[in-house]
């Protein structure tokens, strides 16, 4: 059985994308959760995932002692192991701008990233109108994510952001879904509707829902609140 890796999923956005990608997809796979207690070489969340891959990172894939860690490089291991689950869009021209995307994703999008952290459980509007307000970063992010979303879901007729199915670019942006509702930022009516749709969808929902019940509070995770 292979198993991943995962951190808390209050917080953890790298870990929500494969986990959301792999449980909607139907393939089978044991969880491992390591909760955080800090992030310090000595801590035992590094020194638990230290002993699996060399950045000490979440999330990490264990699939018949191959280790793969960095969660677009799982994302291509799955795309390739389980072709017919159709991952990636079928033409050569969407698997490209779905890629793109991705890695957009994935260096990218600093401002709303290191302002407003993934905190599924939290409810934090007057923060997110404040930061809209004070860091031009988060405005910028959150209008080129609208113009984005827009642009897939229009062209290629939702209900997800390339067509009928739930794929890598879904799964790679749920978690800033959830940091527009958590932080209530402002988003176009059919951008809510895309965000609903995919919280919607079991795989998704099952992330939301352990999310709520954690019950950890960690400070060095949480700069807008002094408790829960």
């Amino acid at each position: 059985m292979r198993k991943l890796y995962v951190g808390n999923k209050n917080y953890s956005s790298w870990s929500m994308r494969p986990w959301v990608l792999m449980k909607q997809a139907g393939i089978d796979f044991e969880e491992v959760v390591v909760r955080f207690d800090s992030f310090e070489a000595d801590s035992q969340f590094k020194h638990t995932i230290a002993a699996l891959n060399p950045v000490a990172k979440v999330p990490v894939l264990v699939d018949d002692g191959l280790v793969v860690w960095d969660t677009l490089a799982i994302a291509e291991y799955l795309a390739e192991t389980f072709p017919e689950k159709q991952l990636w869009p079928r033409s050569a021209a969407d698997r490209a701008r779905a890629r793109s995307v991705c890695a957009e994703m994935h260096s990218g999008f600093g401002g709303l990233r290191n302002h407003c952290g993934m905190n599924i459980e939290a409810s934090l509007p007057e923060v997110g109108a404040r930061l809209l307000k004070e860091v031009p970063e988060v405005a910028s992010d959150l209008a080129r994510i609208v113009q984005m979303w827009r642009g897939l879901l229009d062209t290629h007729g939702g209900p997800m952001l390339f067509g009928a199915g739930f794929g890598i670019a879904d799964a790679y942006f749920a978690p800033i879904g959830t940091r527009i509702k958590t932080y209530g930022l402002p988003v176009p009516a059919h951008i809510t509707a895309y965000i609903e749709r995919v919280q919607a969808l079991p795989g998704v929902k099952a992330w939301i829902d352990d999310a709520l019940a954690e019950k950890d509070f960690l400070q060095f995770e949480e700069p807008y609140r002094t408790g829960r």
